[in-house]
């Protein structure tokens, strides 16, 4: 039996029992309307939203931990935390001020000594803090509610770097808690957005709370993704964790849940037929499927055995492993770039476009491949990770390459790609991910598609045509310019390899009907969505 006929099967049989995995809930019903409980992507296995890059981190740190702007749907960056900015019209000196009335859940303001040590913190983590970091004269408040930004040369994607909704944001905590080493986990939750953190609830692998913080004050705009007002209307929010598809949708269907951020395609049909259940797409913008390579070590230190993979590859074993047969729901990706947005390129993409098995075995040869395992870390409790990692594991054996898979889950996943020792030694040769297209727009803040060694992101992939290209878009003059950059630095990710895109798609998410206000984008937004 295949893996969709075993779903469907296994997804209906769970559907029509009599019974669901939880208990019902002993909640009166005006309470229960203030509770939501919501099925994430994956375990939040760690909680430190600028120490990694997980989205499922992110988007519970999007509650607890409020930015200084925030992304509009329409890609607009907005205030949020801040209530003017001013830049010097030499573009050198940029000085912020936050809002006032601003609180941290602990009681205690919100003060720009906190926001300094929060941007410092990020910017050692994040690519576009890194670029800011490396043109800073100095970053200091001026007072309680002000801070500056001084710089050696203007960075005009200023307010974009600290609005963008890609991992890491520039989330504010306080100082204390910024004071943390950004390579190690901070261990205190402690945020000024719209949720607290239940730490004492925190259950990894099974569950995570979060409480309405009533000192919260929104702004008087309308919600828009990250920016506008967040109204919170629940109380409580449940993050149930069910990695098992089967069991999420039987407890969708059974008002166990109320919201399921990742159904997989294949039993979204039986979802439909549930007169209680709303499906639909997530995401327009969708993902780029990854498959993430380690450029440090053997086999994918080579240039050539990197680029055989992405010349045995076939997009469309990678999508339909992931959505199944809904042609709509996926595209072939000659790059790196969402399709169908204003910089969209395919150049260099021919490699992509045919594949070639005979000839990836060639090259791995010619390349002399000693037969060194290829360790292969495979979340098995994120469908699109494990679907992906199947179709992976068969096509590395077809072209020669000797394959240690590791079957594991994605808290395991995350805490194992940090780490830059050899694959024998606890180290890796590949993952597998996916990036938001929101986040692959444009080079400003798509993480994965930088090739600066150390700095760059998991794989720590080093080109410096790629790097020119990234610096040649961050300084054209206009859109013109942008489409130049834009063709080299896709031309020359492929020639090296920065990461082997597996295609296009996009996800369903589903809810009950009683469940109102959630809305299309990169990430759940949990304010202004209310429970019946």
């Amino acid at each position: 039996m295949d893996r969709r006929t075993f779903l469907k099967s296994a997804g209906t049989a769970a559907l029509v029992a009599s019974t669901g995995s939880l208990s019902a809930p002993a909640l009166a019903q005006g309470a229960n309307a203030k509770v939501l409980r919501f099925v994430p992507q994956a375990n939040l296995a760690n909680f430190d939203p600028i120490w990694g890059t997980q989205y499922v981190v992110r988007n519970a740190a999007a509650l607890v931990w409020d930015t200084l702007y925030g992304v509009d749907e329409n890609l607009v960056p907005q205030r949020q935390m801040v209530e003017s900015e001013e830049v010097s019209p030499d573009g050198l000196t940029w000085t912020f001020k936050l809002r006032p009335g601003l609180k941290f859940h602990d009681g205690e303001p919100v003060l720009a000594k906190d926001v300094v040590q929060s941007l410092k913190r990020w910017a050692a983590r994040d690519p576009m803090g890194i670029m800011i970091v490396a043109q800073q004269q100095e970053l200091t408040a001026v007072d309680d509610r002000t801070w500056k930004w001084v710089l050696k040369k203007p960075f005009p994607k200023m307010i974009l770097a600290l609005a963008k909704n890609n991992a890491p944001c520039s989330f504010i905590m306080p100082e204390r808690i910024a004071q943390t080493d950004p390579f190690k986990q901070i261990t205190e939750y402690i945020g000024s957005g719209p949720m607290k953190f239940n730490k004492g609830e925190w259950v990894p692998g099974a569950k995570a709370v979060f409480e309405k913080f009533d000192a919260y004050v929104p702004r008087a705009e309308k919600a828009s993704w990250l920016a506008g007002g967040k109204n919170m209307l629940v109380n409580r929010i449940e993050w149930v964790i069910m990695p098992d598809p089967a069991t999420a949708a039987a407890a969708l269907q059974n008002g166990e849940v109320d919201w399921w951020e990742t159904p997989i395609a294949d039993l979204v049909p039986v979802l439909r037929k549930n007169a209680n259940i709303n499906v639909d797409i997530s995401d327009p913008l969708g993902n780029i499927g990854a498959f993430r390579m380690n450029h440090l070590f053997p086999p994918f230190d080579n240039k050539m055995i990197r680029r055989a993979v992405l010349t045995a590859m076939n997009q469309e074993d990678y999508m339909r492993s992931i959505v199944g047969d809904d042609n709509k729901l996926w595209k072939n990706l000659p790059g790196f770039f969402t399709p169908d947005t204003p910089l969209y390129t395919e150049a260099g993409g021919e490699v992509l476009k045919q594949r070639n098995i005979e000839m990836a075995k060639k090259m791995i040869k010619d390349a002399g491949y000693k037969g060194e395992p290829v360790v292969c870390l495979i979340a098995q409790d994120q469908p699109n990770t494990k679907a992906m990692g199947d179709v992976t594991v068969d096509l590395l054996k077809k072209i020669g390459l000797n394959v240690d898979f590791v079957a594991t889950d994605w808290g395991t996943v995350g805490a194992r790609r940090a780490q830059k020792t050899p694959p024998s030694q606890g180290g890796w040769n590949m993952f597998h991910t996916w990036h938001a297209g929101a986040d692959c727009l444009n080079p400003s803040s798509y993480t994965a598609i930088r090739a600066n060694g150390d700095k760059a992101w998991f794989g720590w992939p080093t080109s410096q045509p790629v790097e020119d290209a990234i610096v040649e878009w961050f300084d054209a003059k206009d859109v013109a310019g942008e489409k130049v950059a834009m063709d080299k630095l896709n031309k020359s990710a492929l020639e090296d390899v920065v990461y082997a895109p597996t295609g296009f798609f996009m996800g369903y998410q589903a809810w009950r009907k009683n469940v109102t206000g959630v809305v299309k984008g990169p990430l759940p937004f949990f304010w202004n969505v209310a429970k019946a």
